[in-house]
């Protein structure tokens, strides 16, 4: 059995027609990115509206990320 027939804590990827591992390599997305589409893809099968919330944050970032309005955390 391969990695991409194998899922670890439920089958809310294995059993989509495109995994987003698979969507997310093949498109060569970002953190953010690949975090988006791991989310989005699987909200109605695992974390419901809470998925849509992480969605929205990790879009947040990538729009301070992507437009530098976001604040360097300071030097420990």
């Amino acid at each position: 059995m391969t990695a991409l027939e194998t899922q670890v804590g439920g089958k809310h990827y294995k059993d989509m027609a495109i995994q987003p591992i698979e969507y997310i390599q093949g498109n060569r997305l970002n953190f953010c990115e690949g975090n988006i589409v791991k989310y989005i893809s699987r909200w109605r099968d695992k974390g419901g509206v809470e998925d849509l919330h992480k969605v929205k944050h990790y879009v947040d970032l990538l729009i301070e990320l992507e437009t530098k309005t976001s604040v360097p955390h300071a030097a420990k």
